[in-house]
């Protein structure tokens, strides 16, 4: 399939993974995030769901975008998706065949470094995760490679060195550092779609200001459709992870309508006054 317009994330679902993903998808969502790190993601559960809407003949595969990822040692607990002794390439083999295993597929959309090792810089244990993803982005098991929690920096150095230039970066997305822009920019140049996550949960304060409330009356809409609408205008994948099905239908009723310009720079520069 082409690349969705919006994500819908399962993190923190735990056992209504199944059913919030089966409501995601029945509600219109055709992008589905996930991760091979039972301490946050529960990745059989979504697979469940996906076969069922499958079955069902809600959707066809080729309707969907899977994307999963690698997480290393230190960002796991106990349920572990690969053996810990072995080498990181071999780590990362076990992992993804695990995600097949798990979301009941042949192939993965997209397939995500789930962060960097270190706060700064690439050790050589990244490094040997993305030589071993660009072995399997040469099966053409996955569409597409990607990065997750990963500073400008780090980014920089990835994207110089690699074989298969990452086609995603999925960050965290702060108003406070105008919504990651130094990253997006980088993005931008660089024909990389740049993914923001928890942009409704991480922002609290600054969708709370009365500027926002303005444009948000001005269209008829709610704040939080007027937070992902500037995402889509200013060129970002958003990703939602409500378990309210109500606010599921509203996240996605954001592709008829856009913001003027001065209301994008106004929510762009936010939180930076």
């Amino acid at each position: 399939m082409t690349n969705p317009s919006f994500l819908y994330g399962t993190a923190w679902k735990d056992e209504r993974t199944a059913a919030l993903t089966r409501v995601a998808v029945e509600t219109g969502f055709r992008g589905i995030d996930t991760a091979n790190q039972r301490k946050h993601y529960y990745e059989a559960a979504v697979g469940q769901a996906i076969a069922n809407a499958l079955k069902s003949g809600l959707v066809t595969r080729d309707d969907l975008f899977l994307q999963t990822k690698y997480t290393f040692l230190n960002g796991q607990d106990d349920r572990l998706p690969y053996d810990p002794h072995a080498p990181i390439a071999t780590q990362v083999e076990q992992s993804f065949a695990s995600s097949l295993e798990h979301l009941g597929v042949e192939f993965i959309d997209s397939y995500v470094l789930h962060g960097p090792s270190l706060r700064m810089g690439l050790a050589d244990d990244d490094w040997n995760a993305w030589r071993a993803m660009e072995k399997i982005h040469d099966t053409k098991k996955t569409r597409m490679l990607g990065v997750s929690n990963v500073s400008l920096q780090q980014l920089q150095l990835l994207y110089q060195d690699a074989r298969v230039k990452p086609s995603f970066v999925q960050n965290r997305c702060y108003a406070s550092t105008a919504w990651d822009r130094a990253v997006r920019t980088f993005c931008r140049e660089n024909q990389i779609v740049y993914q923001g996550f928890s942009l409704l949960t991480a922002n609290t304060p600054a969708l709370s200001r009365p500027e926002v409330a303005a444009i948000a009356q001005r269209h008829n809409r709610s704040v939080a459709q007027i937070a992902f609408r500037f995402a889509l205008d200013v060129g970002m994948l958003p990703l939602t992870g409500t378990t309210n099905a109500n606010h599921m239908q509203t996240d996605l009723n954001v592709f008829d309508f856009h913001l003027e310009p001065a209301e994008i720079d106004q929510i762009e520069r936010i939180a930076e006054r």
